[in-house]
């Protein structure tokens, strides 16, 4: 599967919102050495900029498509391309950020612990994923891909689902290794003027991308037509010709 920043940036205001008040609940600290895992095309970066103004930062993404775009918003910071499931860094660093980026790596159990692990004293691992995998938007998706049309191309639809813990278990998980563990759920309303078709363009960003990926390119417009025909039917259009979006997200604050 291949990013696009500049899908991934066309609801950039609405996918920042999240990473602003995620870093808003970090504890203060002074950060001489910050990270953003899966920084994507710099926007959580910026954030992390502005929250950490002196702070040598680190973005690191495996998409030379969003590190490019990262590079060109904040030529003053260092992006690395790397697997973020593999990063080891050489020192500690006193905040590490992963904002809807460590839903797509499925083994938390093994990954948070290391990841605290790369934490000066008193350092933050803050992380934000979305959690909407009972949505209509998801579920649609997955019918959809299930359906006699498309099933034999896209097999099991369940290796497109996102590792999905509860609360409990992050809080067990990471409270031997950090002293404070700070969780919460949100969710947004994200108001869409463009409608239905909107939704198409927001997930064709995301969640779509493993789909699109098995079909061939001739196939990706009747697939997307039957997603949008299924959503339309869940996501009534405003008297403004908007729809409301809700994406409900899973944040966590784990200090050291």
């Amino acid at each position: 599967m291949t990013w696009s920043a500049q899908q991934y940036s066309l609801f950039e205001a609405e996918r920042t919102r999240p990473v602003r008040d995620l870093l808003s609940a970090v504890p203060p600290k002074e950060v001489a050495w910050a990270a953003d895992l899966g920084c994507g095309p710099g926007n959580s970066t910026e954030v992390l900029l502005h929250r950490c103004p002196d702070a040598a930062i680190t973005g690191v993404d495996s998409s030379s498509d969003m590190l490019d775009a990262a590079r060109e918003r904040l030529p003053g910071l260092r992006f690395q391309q790397a697997d973020i499931a593999a990063w080891q860094p050489s020192d500690p660093y006193d905040l590490i950020l992963a904002n809807a980026s460590l839903q797509w790596i499925p083994d938390h159990a093994a990954l948070f612990p290391q990841l605290a692990g790369c934490l000066t004293p008193g350092g933050s691992l803050a992380i934000q994923m979305p959690d909407n995998q009972d949505e209509p938007v998801k579920r649609l998706l997955r019918q959809v891909a299930a359906s006699p049309r498309w099933a034999d191309r896209l097999g099991d639809e369940r290796s497109t689902r996102f590792p999905r813990h509860p609360a409990t278990w992050y809080y067990d998980l990471l409270t031997p290794h950090c002293r404070r563990v700070d969780i919460w759920r949100t969710t947004y309303w994200h108001v869409l003027p463009g409608g239905v078709d909107a939704i198409v363009e927001w997930f064709k960003g995301s969640a779509l991308r493993p789909f699109l990926a098995l079909l061939d390119p001739q196939e990706q417009p009747a697939f997307l037509q039957d997603y949008r025909d299924a959503l339309a039917q869940a996501y009534p259009v405003q008297a403004d010709g908007s729809v409301l979006l809700p994406i409900p997200r899973f944040f966590l604050v784990a200090t050291r």
